[in-house]
């Protein structure tokens, strides 16, 4: 009886062991290929359940997985030349698919990493040569688009040849080396200052134009404007004058006792000027009589009686 559940159990091992050898499991993100002796047998890239002969360890049936996704990889610090001569350093990356398993285990054994490195060489190359047609100015316009479409261009031969498709190719950085970084600042800052003396040069001339103009235009306005005054002061004497003369004709009197007041106000407003005149003088017949007669002078003294 013992014997008898000995021989079952190994009997369930074997089929166990047999069963999970048999048997491989592709998800969504894998392709299998099923190898025998060192021969592709199969390629499952669908996600699912699959069975295969056991004794993997003897070479009868052995399965590899690769990658069933967008795959990348980044290619940094290229020194490359442009048409003008100058060196530049460029960043870039690829994006791949791995659309035929069976020529990647063909060519490359299915290593990710020995594809890579071929197609690396293959995009060093590549950039080189659309660089080099172009100047560095191309790189930061609309042309970069075009750019990036010709290497992945230049790439797909190469790339399917091995199994893999591109998907698409992108300059991530394109900058001056250092030396020429340095000679490039050098140069942009000798032209700013060029530029900047331009400026000033030109500021300088429009401001020297500019302030003639307004000299000249002040000594206009002054003209201008001291003409215009000698008109309004004759015409204001005229006035002047001609109210002085209907004043004259309307009383003459009251005309004479207005200018000699005039005359008083001006000479003697504590100006510090001394006159000498006479108290009977005409000036100031208006001091003593307020009709501006001649005061009469006083009559002499009778003279005495003889004894």
């Amino acid at each position: 009886m013992s014997n008898r559940l000995t021989a079952v159990l190994v009997g369930l091992a074997v089929l166990l062991f047999f069963g999970y050898s048999s048997i491989f499991v592709v998800n969504e993100r894998q392709q299998a290929i099923v190898v025998r002796f060192g021969e592709i047998q199969d390629v499952k890239t669908a996600p699912g359940l699959y069975f295969k002969l056991p004794f993997a360890f003897m070479d009868a049936d052995r399965v590899q997985y690769v990658e069933n996704r967008a795959l990348r990889f980044d290619h940094d610090n290229i020194r490359v030349q442009v048409s003008g001569g100058k060196f530049y350093e460029v960043d870039a990356f690829v994006v791949y698919r791995i659309t035929d398993a069976r020529r990647f285990r063909q060519t490359v054994s299915g290593d990710q990493m020995s594809a890579e490195s071929r197609l690396r060489t293959r995009l060093d190359a590549s950039l080189r040569r659309v660089y080099g047609l172009r100047g560095f100015e191309s790189a930061l316009s609309d042309a970069r688009a075009s750019m990036m479409q010709e290497v992945r261009d230049d790439l797909r031969p190469d790339a399917e040849s091995l199994g893999i498709s591109i998907v698409d190719v992108r300059i991530r950085r394109t900058d001056l080396t250092q030396e020429v970084s340095q000679q490039t600042f050098e140069r942009m800052k000798s032209e700013r200052l060029a530029e900047a003396e331009l400026i000033r040069a030109r500021g300088n001339e429009e401001a020297q134009r500019r302030r003639a103009i307004a000299d000249r235009q002040v000594v206009e306005f002054e003209s201008d404007a001291r003409r215009q005054s000698e008109v309004l002061r004759g015409e204001g004497d005229a006035e002047r004058n001609k109210v002085f003369g209907e004043a004259f004709q309307r009383d003459p009197s009251f005309f004479e006792f207005y200018r000699s007041m005039a005359a008083y106000s001006s000479s003697l407003s504590g100006t510090g000027t001394t006159l000498v005149l006479s108290p009977d003088s005409t000036f100031f017949r208006y001091f003593n009589n307020i009709d501006g007669a001649p005061s009469t002078p006083p009559a002499a003294p009778a003279p005495a009686p003889a004894n």
